[in-house]
């Protein structure tokens, strides 16, 4: 990709952010952290998982976003009584009346479309997470002896509540690697939270009026994987991933300490590219160390399986993911 191009690629990215974020908090007050953080797992081709209680705006932040951007949208909320064939569809006889034959036709599952809102994905059975991954992974879905690929952009967005626990079942490590970003969602300010009982106790609905088409998005996100990166931020990400492993000899004593199992290579790879996103979506032509550091909690800490000790003392992995940052 040509410097000019890319140059006038980032500027529309930086316009098209600021659209974005205008049109979605006609719906959504505040989150202004995590919006930008679900922009730039979007622009950098990432699934993330938000996890927040009830009443946070999760499923309307999502919702709100996908018709912002113009894209097929799907939501499937997960119920322990779900089937993995209920995500991917599934071959059905069909008797052809003219014929007087009868053949498998496929009908597609709600995974066929741009963006997939997985709502409380851990109210369903390992056997019916697992029916995501393949998706996440490959863009693809097997069934039978075919595969189907799924349209582009392919964006999975999953929710789920930390409160109740009760007939849920954890994500094992092999799928929550496959989240781009693990975005906790705060509660809302005095002010933010006075702004939203005004707003939604009213009689009008804000239309969402699409700002970015698929082919658009696409294009943006090839962009994004064209910036280049200097040598001096690729080593600070790769030695920051390297850091959490308690079996690696760059680790610190704390994490050799605090940490069991720590994040793979696929978390260096996300780093990069979520600072890649974050310098375009400010305009910039190349990330720097701070743009790794701005992504590192929402990157790593649901990549760090923290040892006993740690959970003794209370120490969780986004604890130890600000503290590796701090001393980094």
């Amino acid at each position: 990709m040509s410097n000019e191009r890319l140059l006038s690629d980032i500027a529309e990215l930086k316009q098209v952010k600021s659209a974005l974020l205008a049109e979605v908090h006609r719906s959504i007050i505040g989150q202004d952290r995590v919006l930008e953080d679900v922009l730039i797992a979007l622009f950098a081709n990432g699934h993330i998982l938000l996890e927040g209680v009830p009443g946070l705006a999760k499923t309307l932040l999502i919702s709100t976003l996908a018709q912002a951007l113009s894209l097929s949208f799907s939501r499937i909320q997960f119920t322990p009584d779900l089937m993995p064939s209920d995500i991917t569809g599934t071959d059905i006889l069909v008797n052809d009346s003219k014929t007087d034959s009868k053949h498998f036709e496929y009908i597609k599952g709600p995974v066929f479309a741009n963006i997939i809102l997985a709502d409380e994905i851990n109210r369903t059975p390992p056997k019916t997470q697992a029916a995501l991954l393949q998706a996440m992974q490959e863009y693809a879905v097997t069934s039978g002896n075919s595969t189907r690929a799924l349209d582009k952009p392919f964006i999975v967005m999953a929710t789920q509540n930390p409160i109740e626990q009760e007939g849920t079942y954890p994500l094992p490590e092999a799928q929550l690697d496959r989240f781009m970003f693990y975005i906790n969602i705060d509660y809302p300010s005095l002010a933010e939270e006075i702004m939203i009982a005004e707003s939604t106790t009213g009689m009008e609905t804000p239309a969402i009026r699409p700002q970015l088409s698929a082919a658009q998005i696409i294009s943006l996100q090839q962009s994004i994987r064209s910036i280049p990166v200097s040598e001096h931020v690729l080593k600070y990400a790769v030695n920051l991933a390297r850091k959490t492993r308690p079996q690696s000899d760059e680790a610190p004593k704390e994490i050799k300490q605090w940490v069991a199992w720590g994040a793979g290579p696929r978390a260096s790879q996300y780093l990069i590219l979520a600072a890649k996103a974050r310098a375009a979506m400010d305009g910039r032509l190349s990330p720097a160390e701070e743009d790794v550091r701005a992504s590192a909690i929402t990157v790593l800490q649901h990549r760090i399986l923290p040892s006993f000790a740690a959970q003794a003392e209370g120490i969780t992995s986004k604890h130890i993911v600000k503290r590796l940052v701090e001393d980094t």
